[in-house]
């Protein structure tokens, strides 16, 4: 009997845990890099750009909100990590996504792998409890 409470734990822990990239990380550190690189287009309080969900001339969204109102929260880690890493459209290219053009660019050149998590978890510690456990439920347990 247990053995079976142990198990139950770990997986009521493993699930628990689903947002761990974001674990530990350095929130006012963040919180600077995200300013430094993100704040000039997704606004300096995570607010986005005036009607973000309507296209340009050019069929490019301007760029959304990571607040609540935003569809950040609607993505797992990894999907954020590698849309901030490769920039939209590889990250789109990748999986399969095409007749959508992002304006979003690649970080690689700017921000070091530790630093894009640092970003995406300030950016996370600021949803409201409902789409932090919204987005948590989008990561596999690891």
């Amino acid at each position: 009997m247990m053995r079976g409470a142990v198990v139950v734990l770990l997986i009521a822990a493993s699930t628990a845990n689903a947002g761990h990239e974001f674990d530990g990380r350095d929130l006012a550190a963040g919180a600077v890099l995200y300013s430094e690189h993100c704040a000039d287009c997704h606004g300096a309080n995570l607010e986005g750009q005036p009607n973000w969900r309507v296209a340009d001339e050019n069929g490019v969204l301007p760029a959304p909100p990571h607040d609540e109102t935003g569809h950040t929260w609607h993505h797992s880690n990894t999907q954020l990590f590698d849309y901030t890493k490769l920039g939209g459209q590889e990250a789109l290219g990748r999986s399969g996504v095409t007749g959508f053009t992002s304006g979003m660019p690649g970080f690689s050149g700017a921000l070091s792998d530790g630093e894009i998590w640092q970003v995406l978890a300030f950016i996370a510690s600021t949803w409201p409890a409902r789409q932090a456990k919204v987005q948590a439920g989008r990561n596999p347990p690891h």
